[in-house]
This record gives structure tokens, sequence and C-alpha cells, in this order.
């Protein structure tokens, strides 16, 4: 597996990532929650180990931010915060499980591998399709009439939600939240920009186009009209 460790102590991020790696699992590392938000948001993991106590962006914030996105990695919550009513709180903002630091090597690996297992999507719930247009959630792959697009990060986050609304209105509103974490309109051509970019990739000539600009309420990814 791919797990993605998010902690700011140097000494338990190596601990863990040594930890993974020598159990046949491929470990990167964030020291901060934007950082971790940023990876978590841009590659495909199998699960991520998040600190609650983060510089930049605290754990739950980051993992708010990252469900926002419509993300369903399996997240195990290490903290040393272990009250009841903490771990609730964890729990509640998207965690999959929470463990209690100091905690042992074997029961963290333990508990990866149940979220993991409970994690899987049906294979029709990792593959999203509007007309031609496919989006594979697990490869992080787009092809239109089986061809492959290469999209950025950004790109790719932004068609992603379009298609899990598709055929809903989209507000700038909600992209600006459920793509940017943003819950206020910061007054940029930011989607604006992207959008631009995206139809270039998706709807470019000779493919009909699927995202449409719905004057005065956002935009729509749908199906071409008969």
């Amino acid at each position: 597996m791919r797990i993605l460790v998010v902690e700011d102590d140097t000494d338990i991020a190596g601990f863990l990532c040594n930890a993974l790696r020598e159990a046949g699992h491929v470990a990167d590392h964030a020291a901060d929650g934007r950082n971790g938000l940023f990876l978590a948001t841009g590659e495909a993991y199998d699960a991520v180990v998040l600190d609650r106590l983060l510089p930049q962006m605290d754990g739950l914030s980051m993992l708010a931010a990252l469900r926002a996105t419509g993300s369903r990695v399996p997240v195990l919550i290490l903290s040393a915060l272990g009250q009841v009513d903490e771990r609730i709180k964890g729990l509640r903002a998207g965690g999959d499980d929470y463990l209690v630091k100091p905690f042992a090597i074997a029961e963290l690996l333990a508990r990866l591998e149940v979220i993991t297992r409970r994690g899987l999507l049906p294979a029709a719930e990792n593959r999203l399709r509007v007309a031609d247009l496919e989006l594979d959630r697990m490869a992080r792959v787009v092809k239109r009439a089986g061809e492959v697009i290469a999209l950025k990060p950004q790109e790719y986050r932004v068609l992603e939600f379009l298609m899990r609304h598709a055929g809903q209105v989209v507000t700038r509103t909600m992209l600006l939240e459920g793509v940017w974490d943003y819950h206020f309109d910061p007054q940029t051509n930011v989607i604006d920009v992207q959008l631009s970019r995206l139809r270039a990739k998706v709807d470019k000539a000779p493919w009909v186009p699927l995202i449409q600009t719905v004057r005065g309420a956002g935009y729509c990814l749908r199906e071409p009209q008969p």
C-alpha cells in the first residue's frame, strides 16, 4: 500500500515511515497540515496516518478539507489527545479510526489493514462516467472516447467534483468550498482559469462539449442534449 504520514514530530515520522517500509508499504511524509492536504489531494494513497496537532493547519481542519473534496481515502488519526470526547471529534470529522499515542506499531499496522479493507469501494463507484468521458478514481486516469487526457492535480479535482455532481448545477461557492476549501469568495479568477484549461482538454474538438456554463448560476457537466 501507499501511505501518507502527516506528522510534525520528526522522530515519530521517521519511526513510522521506516516501520511501514519494513512492512512492505510505500510511505510518504508531510510535516504540516497544508502540505499534507496538498499531497493527499494530489496523489493516490491507500491510507493516511494523521496527527492532530500540526503546524500550518491542524489535523481535523486538514481532514475536513480533504473530505470536502469528496476523497474517501481511509484516515487513521494518531494523537496524544486520548480523551473520549477528543476521539469522538476525530471520528465525526471524518476519521476512520483513532489511535492514541504512545502506540504499538503492530497495532497501527493492523488498524491500517482494517480501515483499508473497509474503505475499498465497489468498482462502479471507483469509476465515474458521463457520456464518453471516464474518470478512474483509483488510478486517477481520465479518458474521453478512449483517449487518455493528461490533467494537472487541480484540473483533476475540478473535473472529479463536476462528475460527482453530473447533471446538477454547481455554483462557484460549491467549487470554492469543495475544491479549494475557501468558505468565502477570494475575488480571484481561479475558477475561470481552471475551467478554461479543463475545457481545452476535455471538450476539445471534435468532441461535443460536456461542461456547460449556466448563466448566473454556475456550471453543469452533463451529456449532450438531443
